[in-house]
């Protein structure tokens, strides 16, 4: 009887130190974070792969075409200016008396010609009355050939007199052009971003090849633009027309409605080994227009397709793109599930086939443990 209780007690010993021994080293459920997947919209979207930036419309550094001292300077960085504005302006009182001498010589000319001309008509009507006497054979014939003869020459004096008043009017326009390079004119209407020189100070044109800063910086604030550089491989879809939405740093969160348009023609192969196309995108709303400064850093996505009610799983999700991990919740089990994926962006993937709406996947695949057949919980931490 004794060995019997003895027997009965080291049976009971095992069997609990085996439920122990199982307990302890059976297999943990991994925490996962789930997704439900539901009916959503998704959009296939392309992005920029580095920093874009916001540009004017129209923008110009404006220089003087001929090297000289500032003499006059009557705008300030930040005015606006209207077109045709004097922006600048160079030391050229020598070129100012040159343009005056050629208009007083102008002026000489003209007197000159029309007194030659008056000339030359009186010249005309002497040789004309006297070959009517001719006709009549009151005068000699000798004499009316000395009066035609000067009547001519009158008329070539005067066409070489109009012809000398021509050429100092030319001289005029010469003289004024050569005037005009000392001054800056706005080409349009405008804020004044830069000035680079100061009263005094002199100016020369940039050398052939040599780029200089311009004299004057002036940019058209009331049109921008985004130029974003998109990989070659992805730029194939993008078309002029197409949606967009961007990202400002400068502005957080907040998003910029606009559109494509412009595809440039041709691969930028400054770095080998990502080769972009630089893409513009148009802002469409006016009001944005106010908030925006040239040289902005900015973020671009380009919808190139849009499916409604479809349905729809986190992207990272998916495992080799086009596997989840199904959480069975009945069984607390994970199943690794093929699929058939349509449109998709960072952020949503688009499922046609292998999964119901309703059906939970695992978000977090990376986390140690996610396997196809594992023990698995939701995190209660998300």
């Amino acid at each position: 009887m004794k060995i019997l209780k003895r027997l009965l007690f080291v049976l009971l010993l095992a069997a609990a130190t085996g439920t122990w021994i199982w307990w302890e080293t059976r297999p943990q459920p991994v925490n996962v974070t789930l997704a439900t997947a539901a009916r959503r919209m998704v959009e296939k979207t392309v992005s920029n792969t580095r920093a874009g930036t916001v540009k004017a419309c129209r923008r110009a550094g404006l220089s003087p075409s001929a090297g000289g001292q500032i003499a006059n300077l009557p705008i300030r960085e930040g005015d606006k200016v209207r077109q045709g504005q004097l922006l600048l302006e160079l030391w050229n009182l020598d070129l100012q008396a040159q343009l005056e001498l050629a208009r007083q010589e102008t002026a000489s000319a003209r007197a000159t010609a029309e007194a030659r001309c008056i000339e030359s008509e009186q010249a005309q009507r002497e040789a004309n009355r006297l070959e009517r006497l001719l006709a009549r054979k009151l005068v000699a014939e000798d004499t009316v050939d000395q009066a035609s003869s000067r009547a001519r020459s009158t008329d070539a004096a005067c066409e070489g007199a109009r012809a000398n008043a021509a050429v100092s009017e030319a001289r005029i326009g010469v003289a004024r052009a050569t005037l005009e390079k000392t001054r800056l004119i706005a080409p349009f209407d405008g804020v004044v971003a830069e000035i680079n020189g100061e009263l005094s100070e002199y100016v020369t044109p940039s050398p052939v090849g040599v780029a200089t800063p311009p004299a004057v910086d002036l940019i058209d604030n009331r049109c921008f633009y985004l130029s974003a550089p998109i990989d070659e491989v992805d730029v194939a879809g993008v078309r002029i027309g197409q949606p967009a939405r961007v990202t400002l740093d400068a502005f957080g969160e907040r998003r910029f409605s606009g559109q494509v348009r412009r595809v440039a023609d041709y691969v930028l192969d400054a770095e080998k080994q990502a080769r972009t196309v630089d893409v513009e995108v148009e802002f469409l709303d006016p009001d944005d227009i106010q908030d925006l400064l040239a040289g902005y850093s900015a973020d671009v996505e380009i919808i190139l397709d849009v499916r409604k009610d479809t349905l729809r799983v986190p992207s990272e999700a998916l495992v080799e793109g086009n596997k989840v991990y199904l959480f069975r919740s009945e069984e607390g089990v994970l199943g690794l599930r093929e699929v058939r994926t349509g449109v998709a962006n960072w952020d949503h993937t688009e499922i046609l086939d292998g999964l119901a709406e309703g059906d939970q996947v695992v978000t977090s695949v990376d986390r140690e443990g996610v396997a196809d057949g594992a023990l698995a919980r939701q995190d209660s931490g998300k």
